[in-house]
């Protein structure tokens, strides 16, 4: 992939600089769409994530964009034919950029959000100052790309790459019970073609994928940078449910060396887990591991019960897949011991604790491609901005892309209070620097 040398857009004087209104009205009215709740729900192909759609779809074609939706029931924008590239007739392949349309339950306006929004500010940004590009510029506003919903992240990109399987069609939505196939039917998804695996795109027409995405982290506010360019993505390993079963009893009567108590059990996992993530951590390697749901069963547990049900959800990643698989057999080899263990002291034969584990859900590491980033830090520099390189703790669907060889890349706006959370925000001067830069990245292509 060849990229212009020299930058045609002086991004001192960018075509975006004037639309910071359009986005701040953007992001005002489609909070607004969520009025009355605490925070932004946007279910993966629910309903406050076909609101939204719809909402864009009106909000670009009132400004004289082409809105178009693929059989996974994802969104497109672009500009009318003709109008937005230098050889429409001999140059068919397009740049991507986008980001998702869901949030997960009670998160933020701009987690998914903020990437959608930029590409269309620089559709209408080269609308109105009529400056052409070498490849048309295709916006994709995809669905389902939270895990939250379904356990299983990248929904509607995994549909378009022909990655949805029967097995995963199955999966039941967290709140509703609905399978994902039965969501995505709703949405007017192609259900046969996604249980074909079919490819629903043409791989060879995206020349480039671009992404523009809040950190969601604390790193830039600390180190008070406002745009990073991405270096790659954590890979992850997740359980939605683990199980662990023991002995239910009265909490007076049993003494410690008797009981198999759910709760301890799992407690002692825990500060396993805790202990060997901190050798790796010593050792080198990247690895964050959360423990994000753990509860007894509410209809049986009482406080006078020893517990014998209770669940917890696990979530690793890592850039690297062989710490990913490490870590992942560690928490099973341990939950096997602790089960031995138990068993050893039980009160009868063969009881005592045991751990049921549901089926893994697995996303690859994904870097960059070389030569985005380094078009991506040269466009930072070219806006003033100090060029700053950076891993995404977080998955994004830019890891599909960059999986099926597509030449991937991601720019970060810094956000104040985190992610996935209500409180969740960014300023408008750092996103418009961010779209510049976007912008300009878009246009030079070659």
């Amino acid at each position: 992939m060849k990229i212009l040398q020299t930058l045609e857009v002086e991004m001192q004087n960018s075509p975006v600089e004037g639309l910071s209104y359009i986005a701040q009205s953007l992001f005002d009215d489609i909070r607004a769409l969520s009025e009355g709740e605490i925070g932004i729900t946007r279910a993966s192909y629910g309903e406050g994530e076909s609101r939204l759609a719809t909402f864009l779809s009106e909000f670009a074609q009132a400004n004289g964009l082409e809105v178009k939706t693929d059989r996974a029931a994802n969104l497109h924008f672009s500009l009318p034919k003709n109008k937005s590239n230098k050889s429409s007739n001999s140059n068919t392949a397009s740049i991507w950029c986008g980001s998702h349309l869901d949030s997960v339950p009670q998160g933020g306006n701009y987690d998914g959000l903020a990437g959608i929004i930029a590409g269309l500010l620089c559709l209408i940004a080269q609308k109105e100052s009529s400056q052409i590009s070498f490849y048309s510029l295709n916006v994709v506003a995809l669905r389902g790309e939270e895990s939250a919903w379904f356990g299983k992240a990248y929904l509607g990109s995994s549909a378009l790459f022909g990655k949805l399987n029967a097995q995963d069609l199955d999966l039941t939505q967290a709140h509703t019970g609905l399978s994902l196939k039965e969501c995505m039917q709703a949405t007017g998804a192609d259900i046969d073609a996604i249980l074909n695996q079919e490819c629903l795109i043409d791989l060879s027409q995206i020349h480039a994928y671009l992404e523009l995405h809040i950190e969601q982290g604390p790193v830039m506010i600390k180190k008070n940078i406002p745009v990073a360019v991405v270096s790659g993505l954590r890979g992850n390993v997740r359980h939605s449910r683990i199980r662990c079963y023991g002995v239910a009893g009265h909490s007076g009567v049993v003494p410690k060396e008797l009981r198999h108590d759910v709760v301890f059990a799992v407690a002692n996992l825990i500060m396993k887990i805790d202990k060997y993530w901190q050798e790796l951590l010593n050792q080198g390697a990247d690895l964050v591991v959360t423990i994000g749901i753990i509860t007894t069963d509410v209809n049986e547990h009482a406080i006078t019960k020893i517990p014998d049900k209770l669940s917890f959800s696990c979530d690793i990643r890592s850039q690297d897949d062989a710490t990913l698989n490490l870590f992942h057999q560690f928490i099973k080899n341990e939950c096997a011991t602790i089960a031995n263990e138990s068993v050893v002291n039980g009160l009868l034969p063969m009881t005592g604790i045991r751990f049921e584990f549901d089926r893994a859900i697995k996303t690859a590491p994904a870097l960059m491609s070389p030569d985005v980033i380094e078009h991506l830090l040269k466009c930072c520099t070219k806006q003033g901005l100090a060029a700053q390189l950076m891993p995404s703790g977080a998955g994004h669907d830019a890891a599909l892309f960059a999986g099926a060889g597509i030449p991937t890349g991601m720019l970060f706006i810094r956000n104040q209070n985190g992610s996935h959370n209500p409180d969740e925000t960014l300023e408008m001067d750092d996103f418009m620097q961010g779209v510049a830069v976007l912008y300009a990245a878009l246009i030079n292509f070659y």
